[in-house]
């Protein structure tokens, strides 16, 4: 082999591990967020679930954020898990969503990133005669009873701090 090939097998797997990082959403670095100041990273609507961030200030722990549901009357289409429980991975069927960057206003040098992931689901709906999706009480009863219960897609997130903190 020559030099070129075994450079380009050398790589391989930094090529593959970037495509691999690469989200399905792509979105530039938000807007810098001041300490103290709660701000939405993201909506996911079918999970009826916005996603909020805060940085603290405090040196232990300078972000946090969390999952907030939207609305009560929300009907959900799909479920936001735990990450720790669920650990997320491609050879799991997972995809990387989306990553967020939100740089903190008072230490530029200092941003949080938010992975947020996606468990795809095949959902086929059978259309009736007059093709809407219809869901019968007594067969969903039947059918989760029979433990047949149609999978939704599911959604999880990680965060990490990035860059050196400010004095």
């Amino acid at each position: 082999m020559s030099t070129r090939h075994l450079l380009w097998l050398a790589l391989l797997p930094a090529v593959s591990a970037f495509a691999a990082e690469t989200p399905e959403l792509q979105r530039p670095a938000g807007a810098p967020q001041a300490v103290g100041a709660t701000h939405t990273l993201r909506q996911i609507p079918e999970a009826c679930a916005r996603l909020e961030g805060l940085f603290t200030g405090q040196a232990a722990q300078p972000y946090t954020f969390s999952v907030v549901r939207t609305s009560a009357q929300c009907q959900p289409r799909a479920r936001f898990v735990d990450f720790a429980k669920a650990q997320p991975s491609q050879a799991k069927g997972w995809k990387l969503n989306d990553v967020i960057r939100v740089p903190n206003a008072s230490c530029p040098s200092q941003q949080a990133v938010v992975r947020v992931w996606r468990l795809p689901v095949a959902q086929k709906a059978e259309l009736d005669g007059q093709g809407q999706s219809r869901i019968y009480l007594e067969e969903a009863k039947q059918q989760a009873a029979a433990g047949k219960i149609a999978q939704i897609p599911m959604f999880a997130a990680q965060m990490a701090v990035e860059g050196k903190a400010c004095p």
